[in-house]
């Protein structure tokens, strides 16, 4: 189930696939998908299933073809390291989806630009669209609303029997919302929220508001 909020005058769908969907301008984005990461571990040793490098692509698949974008932004951090096999998987999804691709550059994006230029895919530093700043660093401006990453904000709930669960979110503050990292081979980062923050988890396919 998504939730629906408004910022700026403008509405967005927060999916629980961690995406956001700016309906004024039919585009989606999503921050920290860090395609390549499982590939990356497995090559060194790590036992990580080797079909969970192409959940990240099916679940991206999904959410597209749900909100049938005009554009897909990446916020950073694609790829996560150098080129490996999943390289030529996200060419074959690119090829694939009808939208515009366009990739806000993240500090693990070290991937040459031409070779997603090669495929259509724009590469950018930054982005401002109507008052809204996209970065992948959490970065405060004076005047523009900032949509980023990095972080994999998480925070911590209480259940009914004391324990403690830790669940990926958006974190908004009064000019910022950090996205959760779409990838599934990713950890979160604890975050305290203040009384003044919003927070959407992410909890059994659903976003919910605990603020």
């Amino acid at each position: 189930m998504t939730y629906s909020i408004k910022i700026k005058e403008e509405d967005f769908i927060l999916h629980p696939s961690g995406a956001l969907f700016w309906k004024q301008k039919a585009m989606l984005l999503l921050a920290d998908v860090h395609l390549g990461k499982v590939t990356h571990f497995r090559k060194h040793g790590a036992a990580v299933p080797a079909h969970v490098a192409y959940e990240n692509l099916e679940k991206l698949t999904e959410v597209v073809n749900h909100f049938q974008p005009e554009t897909v932004c990446f916020l950073g951090d694609l790829f996560h390291s150098t080129i490996n096999s999943e390289w030529q998987d996200f060419v074959k999804w690119v090829a694939y989806t009808p939208s515009k691709v366009v990739l806000i550059s993240g500090n693990h994006d070290i991937i040459p630009k031409y070779l997603f230029e090669d495929i259509n895919v724009e590469v950018l530093e930054e982005q401002i669209i109507d008052g809204f700043y996209l970065t992948h660093h959490p970065t405060e401006h004076k005047t523009l609303f900032n949509f980023c990453g990095h972080i994999h904000p998480g925070v911590k709930m209480k259940g009914i029997g004391r324990q403690i669960m830790k669940l990926a979110c958006f974190f908004k503050t009064k000019n910022q919302l950090i996205f959760p990292a779409f990838g599934s081979f990713t950890g979160n980062y604890i975050l305290e929220p203040t009384k003044d923050d919003e927070v959407f988890v992410i909890a059994e396919g659903e976003v919910v508001c605990v603020s």
